[in-house]
């Protein structure tokens, strides 16, 4: 079976996620992916490679990629997580932006992060949201939708109420709960893993 997914114009991580999605609905066969930059086709070798599946890819114009993932009986279905990762997953958010230097990228960043929140296969147990991240989970967030989804999903979703209260958006909160320090920390203490982009 070969299956044909057009990512071309899209933002990362948009055509990985399409082609993961493609790839569940076979149990063997080719995604053929096309797609616009090197940076998509280096992000789908490392998710051929996540999935063991195969890969190959071609450059058919300056803005054009041909790259071929196929699945084999012996693909990997589900991925396990490394040893001693075991546990409650944890992301915390303690800022609009996704790292230092330019907050408009900083902001596209935090987007595309939230979203591929929600395309994993294992989702967070909890986000904590604190400081500017608190922000997140109001109206008018950019990743409100996404938050939402997570949480309709099962992710407990906390907003520090000291932070709401100080930035004025208490009445704001469009998404999970208010906490506070206390249980910010218990919950990143007693995490596997915590991620904090």
């Amino acid at each position: 079976m070969e299956l044909k997914v057009d990512a071309r114009g899209d933002a990362c991580p948009i055509p990985v996620v399409k082609t993961k999605q493609a790839l569940g609905t076979i149990d063997e066969g080719v995604v053929e992916v096309l797609v616009d930059n090197e940076t998509a086709v280096h992000n789908l070798e490392n998710l051929a490679k996540s999935q063991n599946c195969e890969f190959a890819s071609e450059q058919q114009a300056d803005d054009l990629f041909v790259v071929k993932v196929t699945k084999t009986a012996g693909s990997a279905a589900a991925q396990v997580a490394p040893a001693g990762q075991a546990g409650k997953r944890v992301v915390v958010l303690s800022g609009e932006h996704m790292g230092q230097g330019d907050d408009v990228l900083g902001g596209n960043l935090m987007k595309a992060f939230v979203f591929a929140l929600t395309q994993q296969d294992a989702l967070p147990d909890t986000v904590l949201l604190y400081n500017g991240g608190a922000h997140l989970s109001c109206e008018g967030s950019p990743v409100l939708d996404d938050l939402k989804a997570l949480a309709q999903a099962g992710t407990e979703i906390l907003t520090c109420g000291t932070c709401l209260k100080h930035y004025g958006i208490e009445d704001k909160l469009a998404v999970g709960e208010v906490t506070n320090m206390y249980v910010i920390v218990q919950k990143q203490l007693e995490a596997g893993v915590v991620v904090r982009p």
